[in-house]
């Protein structure tokens, strides 16, 4: 059974000049979906996430401890080197994350310093993702998106940095990376953004075939 599905997998991304690739969402199989569409949600500012948020095989937070956050504008910033082995912080209780109804889905969004419920916090918080194994690509899809950017730190377990990844102009889309040369050491992302409006998680995807057993 799995030989089959391996003989469809698409062949490894091309290789780029970067320790991270970015690459089209189609050329990466990923085994494992996690949304956000079960989780207590709320129309208008959502409904506020207090700790940590437990899904399957991932973690989500603020940021790592030993990172300092800052006020930039409005926006979150998550500065320095987190400490080892990666452990989640949430965030201050009105300024942590919120998870926000939607017509067809549930999001999940990062409060920022102007705090929750008010409108100019949604979607201008850090989010920090932890799997439970390491990885060698992971995709996110984002909605909002305003024409303005984000940034994506990818961490070792131990807390140093892989590579940073600057996104911009953002829209509604799919954003899928892999690691250079089949590496698997990606066990944390950092999420940060400056767009007018934000930007909140819609679905994460993560584990290759060889990590289903």
């Amino acid at each position: 059974m799995w030989r089959l599905i391996l003989l469809f997998l698409p062949l490894p991304a091309l290789a780029c000049d970067r320790a991270v690739c970015l690459i089209p969402a189609e050329d990466q199989f990923f085994a494992r979906e996690v949304t956000f569409d079960d989780q207590p949600s709320g129309f208008g500012a959502g409904r506020m996430v207090t700790g940590l948020m437990t899904l399957d095989g991932v973690q989500i937070g603020e940021r790592f401890a030993g990172q300092l956050l800052r006020n930039e504008g409005g926006f979150d910033r998550v500065e320095g080197t987190p400490l080892a082995p990666l452990q989640l912080l949430a965030g201050a209780e009105t300024q942590n994350m919120t998870v926000i109804r939607l017509a067809d889905t549930a999001v999940l969004s990062g409060d920022g310093p102007a705090g929750y419920p008010k409108r100019e916090a949604t979607g201008e918080g850090a989010l920090a993702i932890l799997f439970d194994r390491d990885q060698v690509a992971v995709r996110f899809d984002l909605r909002g998106g305003e024409g303005g950017a984000a940034t994506v730190l990818f961490l070792r377990r131990d807390g140093s940095l892989i590579d940073v990844a600057q996104l911009e102009p953002l829209s509604e889309a799919v954003y899928a990376f892999t690691r250079q040369n089949g590496v698997r050491d990606i066990a944390g992302l950092v999420l940060t953004n400056a767009d007018p409006d934000g930007i909140a998680l819609d679905t994460l995807l993560f584990d290759g075939v060889d990590q289903l057993s």
